[in-house]
């Protein structure tokens, strides 16, 4: 009688013994896991942090070298139309000019152009035949800069001014206003030309990001729209749009930001010359083309400040661009939940 008492007892020990055990090894489990953690969120915190630390450093250098400029020419800097290295005086005006001119117009050209290749090979194009498209499209987006440089300045430009231009001059150049945009010499190059390149240029870009985002609605969602009776222009207005906003958006400030900070293809065919007109036919300049043709042979230390002052003034510019638009987003997220 005696035994089983015993036997019990060992079995109990034994048994304790198992579990201290199993609880050991979970506690050294959890413990590593922490650890794991723990390193696995500095790394990530360091790589974020990292990106932050190199746009700091390169906001703070842009400064360090444009502030003898600033401190010149004061904020009249971006007022300022002259710019003689000679004489060092040096203004911003013609470069921003220029920038904001040739990606305006790459806006509006490639915009309509990028929606309507996204919806065709989402919504219209047959299924043997995305593909190829598609992988074309995204082709065209590995396509160095310089090459679209070549391209408009040796095959486009001619063609431009020999036929296209004369008719702008013609037509839209005879109105009232907007004519004042169409007249001047029909050389080929210039300010309406480098945003025509660059609306080739980020096009595939737009296009591309676009497609993407339209794949990602739901086919229920659709389906059910066109069960109700709807056509393929009333699903992408009421569905795809709505469902895919923030995505076009993001697509369309990508390609905007690309237009901005392009230099090469821009340098080609924009005439680089520093002169303020209000026709788009005039050889003009941008700060990218500026900072290209200027940098190398920059002489004096208020030349080379005032480059730093461009290249300040195109990054605040990408920045104002990028905030206003997640700041549209933000208002229409708004609206949408007052609704």
């Amino acid at each position: 009688m005696s035994v089983q008492p015993s036997v019990a007892l060992d079995a109990q020990a034994e048994q304790a013994e198992v579990d201290a055990r199993q609880w050991a090894a979970l506690r050294n489990t959890m413990r590593n896991q922490r650890i794991q953690d723990f390193f696995f969120h500095k790394i990530t915190l360091l790589f974020a942090a990292s990106v932050l630390l190199v746009l700091i450093g390169i906001i703070v250098s842009l400064a360090i070298g444009a502030a003898p400029a600033l401190k010149e020419f004061g904020a009249a800097f971006i007022t300022r139309v002259e710019w003689d290295p000679v004489g060092d005086q040096f203004g911003a005006m013609i470069a921003i000019w220029g920038t904001l001119a040739t990606s305006i117009i790459a806006l509006a050209v490639a915009f309509p152009i990028s929606f309507g290749i996204a919806l065709f090979l989402t919504e219209i194009c047959p299924v043997w035949l995305r593909r190829p498209m598609g992988t074309a499209v995204e082709l065209l987006a590995g396509v160095p800069s310089i090459i679209y440089g070549m391209w408009g300045l040796f095959v486009f430009a001619p063609l431009f001014a020999d036929h296209v231009q004369p008719l702008l001059k013609s037509t839209i150049g005879q109105l009232p206003v907007i004519g004042q945009l169409f007249q001047g010499p029909t050389m080929g190059i210039g300010i309406l030309t480098a945003g025509l390149i660059l609306a080739v240029m980020i096009i595939p870009f737009i296009a591309s990001v676009m497609r993407d985002v339209f794949e990602i609605v739901p086919t229920v969602l659709k389906e059910s729209a066109y069960g109700l009776g709807c056509t393929k222009w009333e699903v992408v207005r009421k569905v795809v749009l709505p469902y895919t906003r923030n995505g076009v958006v993001g697509g369309v400030m990508l390609g905007l930001g690309r237009a901005l900070g392009e230099t090469m293809a821009v340098t080609f065919v924009i005439g680089n010359a520093h002169d303020l007109s209000w026709s788009l036919f005039s050889a003009g300049n941008s700060i990218s083309s500026t900072l290209a043709n200027e940098f190398a042979e920059a002489a004096s230390p208020l030349h080379v400040s005032s480059l730093f002052a461009l290249a300040l003034i195109l990054f605040a510019i990408t920045f104002i661009v990028l905030s206003a638009a997640k700041l549209m987003l933000v208002g229409m997220s708004r609206k949408e939940g007052s609704k």
